[in-house]
């Protein structure tokens, strides 16, 4: 795990071996079994989640209670329920396991520490909170200006390993389509 970190970390900064003992004694260790939670909403958010191994998907349900998939975040990726996570208030959608998972946890204060302790992490984070606008800017975008068949050949692309790990419900559902449209989207 600690390796998967540092890999991941100095994609951005390299660290030396001190600066990551100091990273790394921020991090807690949680395990989580296929359909298990990890935030559910109107619970507080008291951490941030580096998926070391499994698969989750972020989910806001609406006053109709349709659920609507925010997002899905495999090895190597971060997940939260940010807004909550930020504003140190409750969560306003829920984070699930669709595999079992091994994540690393990071929570409001000791990002704060890292952050405010080691100029190299607000370095990185700053880094991973602007690629993760960028992504939320083009999935707008390509809401805005494409069709399904474009966003699901989007999808297809852009991770392609997605597709043999979720079920094809849940893909459907993050595209915004029936499951029988994308039955005819992938024909």
């Amino acid at each position: 795990m600690q390796a998967n970190l540092r890999e991941h970390i100095e994609k951005i900064i390299a660290l030396t071996e001190e600066e990551f003992a100091f990273v790394y004694s921020h991090f807690s260790i949680k395990k989580f079994k296929k359909h298990q939670f990890i935030i559910q909403k109107g619970d507080p958010v008291k951490y941030s989640y580096f998926v070391v191994s499994g698969l989750l998907k972020l989910v806001h349900t609406d006053t109709k209670e349709k659920e609507h998939i925010v997002s899905f975040a495999m090895e190597d990726w971060w997940e939260s329920d940010y807004y909550a996570f930020y504003t140190q208030t409750e969560a306003t959608m829920s984070l699930e396991c669709l595999e079992d998972t091994e994540v690393l946890c990071c929570s409001y204060d000791d990002y704060k520490k890292l952050r405010d302790g080691l100029q190299k992490m607000e370095r990185f984070f700053l880094e991973k909170a602007t690629f993760g606008f960028l992504g939320s800017q083009r999935r707008i975008i390509s809401w805005q200006t494409s069709n399904s068949k474009e966003r699901y050949e989007q999808l297809l692309k852009q991770y392609p390993s997605l597709f043999q790990r979720v079920p094809k419900s849940l893909i459907a559902s993050y595209l915004g389509v029936s499951r029988e449209t994308l039955s005819r989207l992938s024909s």
